[in-house]
C-alpha cells in the first residue's frame, strides 16, 4: 500500500499554485477595473470550518467588509489575521457601495464576509456585487460553509429542488403573507426562525403550509450541542410551546402531499410518477415507494396497488 504522503505528494505542487495565485498581482485591465472583490463563506458555528483558502483572501487583501466588525474580528483574531475591517449593512449600504466601487476601481482587493455562512443568503452585500458587476469589476466566490445547504443535508427531507425563503418577517400579517406565497410550491422549502419567535413562527407555519407537513427544526449547526427536532409541522409547534429556545435555527420543511394540495384521488400515473421522481433523487425502490405514498397522502398499501395496476412497476 502507497503511504498518504506518496499518494498525494505528486498533486502537491499545483494545489499550492493554486492557492497562493489567489492574491498574486496582476496587471490592471482598464475595462475591467484594477481590483477584485471575494466573496467568502466564513464559519456557521465550528471555527475550524473556515477554508485554507478563505484564511490566505482575509489576511491578503487590503480590507474585510462585514455587516459586524465586532463579530468578524473574533475569526480574525483566531487566525492571526491583522486585516483592518469596515461595516457594510443594510443602514449603510446607499452611502458606501460608491465609495467601495471608486476604490475597487482602482487596484483594491476587499473580501466581503457575512456574520455566518455565505454572504448574501440573508445578509447584506446583494447591492456591491451588483455594482461590481455593472462596474466591470472582478468578483470571485470563495465558498464554503451555508446553513442552507448544510440543514438540507442533516434534515432528512428531499433535498432538490428546494426554495430557500430567508428569515420570516416579524408582524404577523407580513409572515403569513411570506409563508402563503410559497406554500403552494411543491417542493421542500428552507427558512431562518428566530429563537426570539420561534413559538409563533412555528405556529405560522403549521397555520399556513399545513400542519401535517414534515419538517426538521436544526439548532446550533456545526456546533458542539448541534440537535434537530423531526416532527409535523403541528408537531413541532407544540414542542415549542414548552421548549427553551437556544442558538440559531432552520427549518426544513418537506413538500406538501400532493392529494391533500389538489383534492384529488391519487392516479395509478401519479402514483407511478411519484414513485420515480423518488427514484431520481437516489431513493431505493422500497424508500421511493414510502416517499411517493407520504407526497400522495396515501398509504404505502393503496400506492402498491395503484403501481401494480397494468403491469407497472
Amino acid at each position: 500500500m502507497r503511504s498518504r504522503s506518496s499518494g498525494l505528494g505528486a498533486r502537491e505542487p499545483e494545489t499550492a499554485s493554486r492557492l497562493s495565485s489567489s492574491l498574486e498581482p496582476r496587471a490592471p485591465n482598464p475595462a475591467e477595473g484594477g481590483g477584485r472583490l471575494f466573496v467568502v463563506a466564513t464559519p456557521i458555528g465550528n471555527l475550524s470550518d473556515l477554508s485554507p483558502r478563505a484564511c490566505e483572501i482575509l489576511a491578503g487583501v487590503r480590507l474585510v467588509l462585514a455587516e459586524d466588525t465586532r463579530h468578524v474580528r473574533k475569526l480574525l483574531n483566531h487566525y492571526g489575521i491583522t486585516t483592518a475591517a469596515r461595516a457594510l449593512h443594510e443602514h449603510n449600504e446607499a452611502r458606501e457601495v460608491p465609495r467601495l466601487v471608486a476604490e475597487l476601481q482602482g487596484d483594491a482587493e476587499f473580501a466581503l464576509v457575512s456574520d455566518a455562512g455565505t454572504p448574501l443568503l440573508a445578509d447584506p452585500g446583494y447591492r456591491l456585487v451588483r455594482a461590481c458587476r455593472e462596474s466591470g469589476i472582478e468578483v470571485l466566490a470563495v465558498p464554503g460553509p451555508s446553513a442552507v445547504a448544510a440543514a438540507l443535508s442533516v434534515a432528512g427531507l428531499p433535498p432538490v429542488p428546494f426554495t430557500f425563503a430567508g428569515f420570516l418577517p416579524p408582524r404577523p400579517g407580513a409572515r403569513a403573507a411570506a409563508l402563503a406565497a410559497v406554500a403552494t410550491l411543491p417542493h421542500t422549502l428552507v427558512l431562518f426562525l428566530s429563537p426570539h419567535r420561534l413559538r409563533p413562527e412555528l405556529e405560522a407555519c403549521a397555520d399556513t403550509l399545513g400542519g401535517g407537513r414534515e419538517g426538521a427544526l436544526v439548532a446550533e449547526l456545526t456546533k458542539i450541542h448541534e440537535r434537530c427536532e423531526r416532527g409535523s409541522l403541528a408537531e413541532l409547534a407544540a414542542w415549542s410551546a414548552v421548549a427553551a429556545p437556544r442558538g440559531e435555527y432552520t427549518l426544513v420543511v418537506g413538500p406538501p402531499a400532493v392529494a391533500a394540495a389538489t383534492g384529488e384521488a391519487a392516479t395509478p400515473e401519479a402514483a407511478r410518477a411519484a414513485v420515480e421522481a423518488a427514484l431520481a433523487r437516489g431513493f431505493d425502490l422500497a424508500a421511493a415507494r414510502r416517499e411517493a405514498a407520504r407526497a400522495l397522502g396515501i398509504t404505502r398499501r393503496e400506492l402498491y396497488a395503484l403501481t401494480t395496476r397494468q403491469g407497472a412497476r
